[in-house]
């Protein structure tokens, strides 16, 4: 669990790379930024900072920031009743590197790693890299987690309705 000063800290860092990148939020996204580390109170590995801007019963539009190193924990989205088939999203890379892992061939030599201390909750192995400008659209219900490079990332995600709590994560300890 974050502190209020661990909390404030991360938001106001994402503002910093936010801010690095060009993105400008008016003061009330700012002021509403999420920090999640999913109940496991180690946010420098396991986490990650978003804003959102739109989320209807069609459509969702975000920012994700991650610090540098920091990992999206392995998840999918299921089938419920407000997504239908579950949620699809693409993932546009805007600033820095971000490794996207998803089922298929696993990369020989990947180039990020999941937590050490985590590894046995991380199945799927195909890297995908995003530089600024590519992105990559992860179909419904699909295994997949993604990491920041050294220098950190911010990926602008479109998708269809999010709905976290029913998100599917493979690591029993995650609370969202």
């Amino acid at each position: 669990m974050l502190t209020p000063d661990e909390f404030e800290t991360a938001r106001l860092r994402a503002l910093d790379y936010l801010a690095r990148a060009g993105i400008r939020l008016r003061p009330d996204e700012a002021a509403h930024i999420e920090v999640a580390d999913f109940g496991l109170g180690e946010l420098a590995h396991s986490g990650l900072e978003l804003i959102t801007y739109v989320n209807t019963e069609r459509v969702c539009a975000q920012e994700l920031v991650l610090f540098p190193g920091q990992t999206c924990p392995e998840h999918r989205h299921p089938p419920t009743p407000l997504t239908g088939p579950g949620k699809e999203e693409t993932f546009r890379c805007r600033w820095g590197t971000v490794y996207l892992y998803l089922p298929g061939q696993a990369t020989a030599r990947p180039l990020g790693r999941p937590p050490e201390h985590r590894r046995a909750h991380y199945m799927v192995g195909h890297e995908i890299v995003l530089q600024p400008g590519e992105q990559h659209t992860i179909p419904p219900d699909t295994l997949h987690w993604f990491q920041a490079g050294q220098e950190g990332a911010i990926i602008t995600e479109f998708s269809t309705h999010s709905d976290d709590a029913s998100d599917v994560f493979t690591d029993p300890e995650i609370e969202r």
